[in-house]
């Protein structure tokens, strides 16, 4: 089944955008920044308006690492995409990703860099057991994909890798170097899929065939076949998110959620439920800056 495209069809690929351009852009829901609001709108104001920079993990940098190898990989010959290939990878990803943020070094330091290097190496192993790159060649990798709904909603997300088979067939590829989500985090994980795979039928106007998320760390992969009746209704959901996001934004009313997810939260110190005081409310932008530390983050945090 097709959909028409609400805008005309974006290429997949990271320059696709006409705000790309400028290094400003308008407000989007991305699959991260809407869990954030689901979650506690106190953190999506604090990460996404306020823009308060938060300190990266050892697994979040380790995360990106991985990606980007996995991204230098499939810009190779099929022929050449070998095990010891993506090794030889590693040490100039690192490189990438410390020019971009050097503090992350830090987090290596305490217990060396050659550790932290061979963790990267054994998540590229597991991801050898689970596909073979050397057998298909992906239509594009780390893409940012960018729509604009009926609505006037603004999807925004990064896709590792989207695969076209000879029969026009798509499949929507995402890595994680975590763990696959036990039964409690599997809505998440489905949210960012069926996130992709609305992205895909507005730019495309074509339902993705599979949508895959690969986790690395215990080599499991979640498949989801998406139905458009499905993604129509998600599309509407997205419609009501983004709508209760925006009165926030005319209010600045953005009201802390307490959970479990508080004790992990680098916010906390500023948060009205725990004692803090969060900063005065800048108001909603109207476009914002983007630099390359968070076009990296958020890449990985898709």
């Amino acid at each position: 089944m097709s959909a028409p495209a609400c805008k005309p069809p974006a290429d997949l690929t990271p320059e696709a955008g006409p705000e790309q351009g400028s290094g400003r852009r308008r407000p989007a829901l991305s699959p991260s920044r809407a869990i954030d609001f689901k979650q506690c709108p106190l953190k999506y104001r604090l990460r996404a308006i306020d823009r308060i920079p938060e300190a990266p993990s050892r697994g979040a940098v380790r995360g990106t690492v991985v990606h980007a190898v996995l991204e230098d990989l499939y810009g190779l010959p099929a022929a050449e995409r070998r095990p010891e290939r993506a090794a030889e990878l590693v040490e100039p990803a690192w490189t990438r990703v410390l020019a971009v943020r050097p503090e992350v070094a830090e987090l290596v330091a305490a217990e060396g860099l050659e550790p932290f290097l061979a963790e990267v190496r054994k998540l590229l192993d597991s991801y050898y057991r689970l596909e073979d790159p050397t057998r298909f060649e992906p239509e594009s990798r780390e893409a940012r994909v960018e729509v604009e709904l009926g609505d006037g909603v603004l999807l925004r997300g990064f896709v590792d890798r989207i695969d076209v088979a000879p029969t026009g067939e798509l499949r929507v590829v995402d890595y994680k170097s975590g763990r696959a989500p036990g039964l409690a985090q599997e809505t998440k994980a489905l949210f960012q899929l069926k996130f992709y795979a609305l992205v895909v039928l507005r730019t495309r106007g074509i339902l993705p065939a599979q949508l895959r998320l690969i986790y690395l760390a215990d080599e499991q992969i979640l498949t989801y076949a998406p139905d458009e009746e499905e993604l129509l209704r998600f599309e509407r959901t997205l419609g009501a998110l983004w709508e209760a996001i925006r009165e926030a934004g005319r209010t600045g009313e953005f009201q802390p959620t307490t959970s479990w997810l508080c004790g992990y939260c680098d916010y906390k110190p500023l948060c009205p439920a725990f004692g803090g005081t969060p900063p005065e409310y800048p108001g909603w932008p109207e476009d914002s800056p983007e630099s390359p530390e968070e076009t990296l983050a958020d890449a990985v945090a898709e």
